[in-house]
């Protein structure tokens, strides 16, 4: 940087090893330079260079003109479509051949055999001057009849020609207005930018200081142990902060906001003394539908709300012939239930249907077969699928948690218990329930939570009791608290969402706005 001021020019000027450089440079460039050639011949960032010119201009010590224009440059391709022939241009010939003129139809038709573009003969051939179109037809104009002419080029295209390919700059050129007419606005030629151009100038104040001379100062973010060891710190300068600038922004890696609510909830369960369960998310009716007691009629079970396999399209039922014959019979009598069942005749070809489960209670229900016994606590965290119209609240696949409990004393006091302490652990300080209808759980529950920054009670996901006709056919005596509960509707709460598709278009900007902790 610099240290000294335009009047005080009998002393040489300070300057640390960089403004040096590009003090040095702007005089070896005879005292004025373009900024990026004056970048380039440091081989520097222009930014770098703009700090330095900067600080000499308000010092007086250089001038700093900018000037805007327009550039065209000519697309990859600009010179093969010439070469091949413009529409416009090619249209000329057609014209030239039938005496100059030709009623619009036989034009169009003419052009259309030719494979010429018909509007951009019109909009490029009238824009030259070239073609008039009106109620007689389309014809010649003396310049359209001098562009045909042979060895006749157009302006414009000389200059694409001529260029293999370098920007074209308009200003201070007399044909301007009639390149940028012609030229603007046709993408497949090429492109017009808006540039600005920045030169540099040494003043006179400027020249005189470098006749003074300039003395090179060290300047240097940190001392290095060499440097302290060679006393080379006393020629040093520490360069200063200057902490109100804006610093660059940071991005540190994070998880997915959706990765994280899943990894809190399964830490939640664990750290409540659950044991975590899997199941395939391709699973047969029986376990997704059958063991849980919903009629094999039931509309959930229709291909408008579920996915139905094609391949393949059935699964063996359990092994246990006896557990088949069990829940066989809680359909259709209600078995040893006490139940009077749904009174139809259940069919095996039907619960051996496989589809992409619809719910996590898959894999709870499994785990309550294999472990009917108390103590035992249980839940599942993974995908599900259902046949459901994409919009802000619904997906065809998103994430579930399951959970049950087998105990001789569990209550409905137990239930509520348990998904309030899980609640309170995922940060929500209030938590109430509402009665509600389970065809699988008697009685039921709705989970809802207070959301302090809408100022209002959200609904979370259903709970209740496994009626006996899920859990006897089952080996289970005892009472099973079961719940199943949305992992994205948490998100989108905990993240402020109001879209549930945001947490799947993985755009960054998104994703990096996101708090770390919330």
């Amino acid at each position: 940087m610099l240290s000294a001021e335009p009047e005080a020019m009998s002393e040489p000027l300070v300057l640390d090893e960089w403004s040096s450089s590009v003090w040095q440079a702007l005089r070896a460039a005879g005292g004025s330079c373009e900024l990026n050639a004056l970048a380039a011949s440091l081989g520097a960032d222009q930014s770098k260079v703009v700090v330095v010119a900067q600080e000499a201009a308000k010092l007086g010590f250089v001038e700093i003109v900018e000037e805007d224009y327009e550039e065209f440059i000519p697309a990859d391709n600009a010179g093969e479509l010439i070469a091949a022939g413009l529409p416009e241009r090619r249209a000329l010939q057609l014209l030239v051949d039938q005496g100059g003129e030709l009623a619009t139809g036989d034009f169009a038709k003419a052009a259309g055999q030719a494979k010429i573009a018909v509007n951009e003969v019109f909009k490029w051939g009238v824009a030259r001057d070239w073609i008039v179109r009106d109620k007689q037809g389309v014809r010649l104009t003396q310049a359209g009849q001098q562009a045909a002419s042979a060895g006749h080029q157009d302006v414009d295209e000389a200059l694409l020609a001529g260029t293999s390919g370098a920007s074209i700059r308009f200003s201070g050129r007399p044909d301007a207005d009639r390149l940028r007419t012609l030229l603007g606005k046709r993408t497949e030629l090429g492109k017009l930018k808006q540039r600005t151009q920045r030169t540099v100038s040494l003043t006179a104040a400027g020249q005189t200081q470098l006749e003074v001379g300039i003395s090179v100062k060290q300047e240097r973010n940190l001392l290095t142990s060499e440097d302290l060891r060679s006393g080379a710190w006393r020629e040093i300068t520490l360069r200063p902060y200057d902490i109100t600038l804006p610093a660059e922004t940071e991005h540190p890696a994070k998880v997915h906001p959706l990765r994280k609510i899943i990894e809190q909830t399964r830490r939640a369960y664990l750290e409540m003394g659950f044991t975590e369960v899997v199941s395939p998310m391709v699973e047969s009716s029986f376990w997704n539908f059958d063991a849980l007691f919903q009629p094999q009629d039931h509309p959930a079970r229709d291909m408008q709300d579920t996915f139905y396999m094609a391949q393949p399209s059935t699964a063996p039922l359990p092994e246990d012939a006896a557990l088949v014959e069990r829940v066989r019979r809680a359909h259709e009598d209600g078995g040893d239930t006490g139940s009077e069942g749904w009174g139809y005749k259940w069919s095996p070809e039907r619960a051996r249907q496989v589809v992409l489960r619809t719910h996590t209670t898959a894999s709870t229900i499994r785990a309550l077969a294999a472990h009917p016994e108390p103590p035992f606590k249980a839940f599942c965290v993974g995908w599900v699928c259902r046949n459901e119209t994409m919009s802000y609240k619904h997906l065809p696949v998103f994430h579930q948690v399951d959970g049950i409990v087998i105990d001789e004393t569990a209550s409905l006091a137990s239930l509520l218990g348990t998904l309030e302490s899980f609640y309170l652990k995922m940060g929500f300080k209030q938590v109430k329930f509402k009665p509600a209808f389970y065809p699988y759980t008697e009685p039921s529950v709705d989970v809802v939570v207070y959301l302090e920054s809408r100022g209002k009670w959200i609904e979370m996901g259903g709970a209740g009791i496994f009626r006996p006709e899920v859990t006897e056919p089952l080996g289970c005596k005892h009472p099973v608290l079961a719940w199943g509960l949305g992992m994205e509707r948490l998100a989108m709460i905990r993240f402020g969402l109001k879209d549930i598709r945001e947490l799947y278009q993985g755009r960054i900007e998104a994703l990096r706005a996101m708090p770390l902790a919330q």
